[in-house]
């Protein structure tokens, strides 16, 4: 196992990481946290190389996808950078890519009953107002459990406040900072149930940004 304890506060910079090979020639990780070798919850950072594919295969419960760049591609269609995917649990496909990409994956993690596919082209979709200068586009809804780009304005400073059921964010451009460190572009954060900070940022910051989907144990 790795970084399955949920209480446990995470930051990782994945561009210091080193690549780490998959089962399928030309496709390589970065893994954040993953509860078996090749099974069950998992969270990386996959690079495919050009003209690379992954044998067909299951998603038990459920594939969540953010191309970060290059273009991916399965049965489905191809996905440019920005493109964010949801592949519901009993799923499958088999995906390659042409001329090569970088994805943010996220396996196993649904709850059973949330069904939906998606195929979000965050290129074309309006963000849509938040509080302060901040601008947010919704991304995925299911219980208490949500998904979304934010785009922090320069020297936005936000609110201070708690996160029931956790908070997760890969940091996609700019500069993401609070209290407790400045978290450059690649830097995955993981932040447990009941959870407080005060963010902000210096520079224009987008990040991807999922809520509500830890262990609701109270800290």
């Amino acid at each position: 196992m790795l970084n399955m304890d949920f209480q446990q506060r995470l930051v990782i910079d994945t561009e210091k990481m080193k690549w780490l090979p998959s089962p399928a020639s030309g496709v390589w990780r970065k893994p954040l946290e993953r509860q078996a070798k090749e099974a069950g919850h998992t969270t990386s950072i996959v690079r495919y190389a050009a003209g690379s594919s992954f044998a067909p295969h299951p998603h038990p419960m459920g594939e969540e996808i953010f191309v970060i760049d290059g273009v991916f591609s399965d049965e489905t269609g191809d996905f440019g950078p920005g493109t964010y995917i949801r592949n519901p649990p009993g799923s499958q496909h088999a995906p390659f890519s042409k001329q090569g990409c970088t994805l943010f994956v996220k396996l196993n993690q649904f709850l059973p009953q949330d069904s939906q596919q998606i195929r979000t082209d965050t290129n074309q979709t309006p963000w849509l107002t938040g509080i302060g200068g901040l601008r947010v586009m919704p991304l995925h809804e299911f219980g208490h459990q949500h998904t979304a780009l934010v785009k922090w304005p320069a020297g936005e400073r936000f609110q201070p406040h708690r996160h029931w059921g956790g908070e997760e964010i890969l940091v996609l451009s700019g500069q993401f900072q609070d209290e407790f460190g400045q978290y450059s572009t690649g830097t995955w954060l993981r932040s447990p149930h009941l959870s407080e900070h005060f963010p902000f940022v210096e520079q224009e910051t987008v990040i991807l940004v999922k809520t509500g989907h830890l262990p609701q144990q109270d800290n």
